[in-house]
Order: C-alpha cells, then sequence, then structure tokens
C-alpha cells in the first residue's frame, strides 16, 4: 500500500504498559510495543512517542482523594518519565537508537525538551520519547501529544487504546455498538466522544493534524496504521455522520 506518512507521533497511555497487571509495567508488553516501533522506524518513517503514566500514578484521582491537584500532576508527570526510561531500554535492547527529552529538567537521566534538537534526533533516524507531558499541571498527555506532534511538524498522531476504533457508546457494555471509521473534529467535540481531551482535540484540529484511533493489543497495527490500512478511525476527514 505504500507509506502514508513521514513523521508520525504515538500515543501511549500508561495503562498500555501494564498489560493484565494491576499496576506497574508489564516487560514483556513494553518489548512487544518496541518491536512494533523498530518495525515502523526500519521502514524510514520518522517516528515520536508520548506516554503516559497512568498505570503508576494518576494526578487526578489523587486530586479527587484530597491531595493538591498542582501537586497530583507534577507527580504523575515523573511517573511518565519512569515510562519513557522503561520504553527506552526496551528499544535500545533491539538496536533501535533512542532519546528521551522531559519537560521537566532531569539532566542526570534525559534531555530536556528541545524542539529543535527532537527534530534533529528524528532527522537521525533516532526514536524520540516525550515525558513528563507539557511541564504544566491541568494539561494531559493527550494535550501534550497534540502539543509536540504540533511542534515538530508530524503528519498524524495515533492514539493506541484498548479498543479497535471509536464507537457510538461503549462496545463493552453494548455488543450492538457501531465504530466508526471517519469523524471530524467538530463531531467528536460536538459529540463528546472523549477520544482525547477537548483540548487536544482542538489543537489538532487548528494545526490540521488527523488522529487515527486503533487498537494497540493486535500485532502489527502500528505498522498496518502507518502504512495506511484502516485499522481504527480517523479524526479529522469526512464525517460518516451528518
Amino acid at each position: 500500500m505504500g507509506i502514508t506518512y513521514r513523521r508520525v507521533l504515538l500515543k501511549l497511555s500508561g495503562e498500555a504498559l501494564m498489560g493484565n497487571l494491576g499496576y506497574g509495567i508489564d516487560p514483556i508488553v513494553v518489548q512487544e510495543i518496541a518491536q512494533e516501533v523498530a518495525d515502523v522506524v526500519a521502514t524510514g518513517i520518522q517516528m515520536a512517542i508520548v506516554v503516559g503514566g497512568g498505570n503508576i500514578f494518576r494526578g487526578v484521582k489523587a486530586a479527587s482523594a484530597g491531595m493538591d491537584r498542582a501537586t497530583a500532576d507534577y507527580i504523575g508527570m515523573i511517573a511518565t518519565v519512569m515510562n519513557a526510561m522503561t520504553l527506552q531500554d526496551s528499544l535500545e535492547q533491539i538496536g533501535v537508537p533512542t532519546r528521551v527529552q522531559t519537560a521537566i529538567a532531569m539532566q542526570e537521566v534525559a534531555e530536556p525538551y528541545i524542539r529543535r534538537r527532537a527534530i534533529r534526533h528524528l532527522e537521525k533516524g533516532r526514536v524520540v520519547i516525550f515525558g513528563a507531558g507539557s511541564g504544566n499541571p491541568f494539561f494531559t498527555t493527550d494535550t501534550t501529544a497534540a502539543l509536540r506532534a504540533a511542534e515538530i511538524d508530524a503528519n498524524v498522531i495515533f492514539k493506541a487504546t484498548k479498543v479497535d476504533g471509536i464507537y457510538d457508546s461503549d462496545p463493552h457494555l453494548n455488543p450492538g455498538a457501531r465504530r466508526y471509521q471517519s469523524l471530524t473534529y467538530g463531531h467528536v467535540l460536538t459529540h463528546d466522544l472523549r477520544v482525547m481531551d477537548s483540548t487536544a482535540i482542538a489543537l489538532c484540529k487548528d494545526n490540521n493534524i488527523p488522529i487515527v484511533v486503533f487498537d494497540l493489543s493486535v500485532r502489527g497495527n502500528i505498522h498496518r496504521a502507518v502504512m495506511g490500512e484502516a485499522v481504527g478511525t480517523i479524526v479529522g476527514g469526512f464525517c460518516e455522520i451528518s
């Protein structure tokens, strides 16, 4: 089918690294994700990654339990760096040069986020993992993904989830739920479909960055999505609903 995208941003939730565990990181799952990324990079695609931290700490949940929201969010940002370093290690073990850049300075373990340096790494064939979110509390890693994608001029955001696209209702609760192939940003925002938070969707809309939502658990889906196969739902195309 041919390569559709030149530079992509992959958004991974922290829960994606958890696998079937109740907490933390499943090394086998991380190795599988790393191999998928390696397969994509081997085709010449430039890939950046934004990873969440919900498998270790969720700022919103801690805030609802009484912790100061800003403090909780900063702790969550640190959790994302742990995930980023874990993924970096798995990638480098299979020969994929990788750099972690953080929005909060941690010079002993990662580079600071510098846009031009990140782009240069990508041009040299290195995978760049963005940790510590945007460096600001009250913003999600989904918003970070949209922001970084715009900054590095990514052609698309791949949102890896536990379902194979966007549905009109929860497919786990409704076996008859309908999966969409293509939706506009406006429809997602108007109907509050919660693909990503509204700030992230609006940022993608303003910068014309399509979002592809697909199931990470299916082996090879990242590669298929990059090659333009219909593996999920694309937000930013035509709307199949009037």
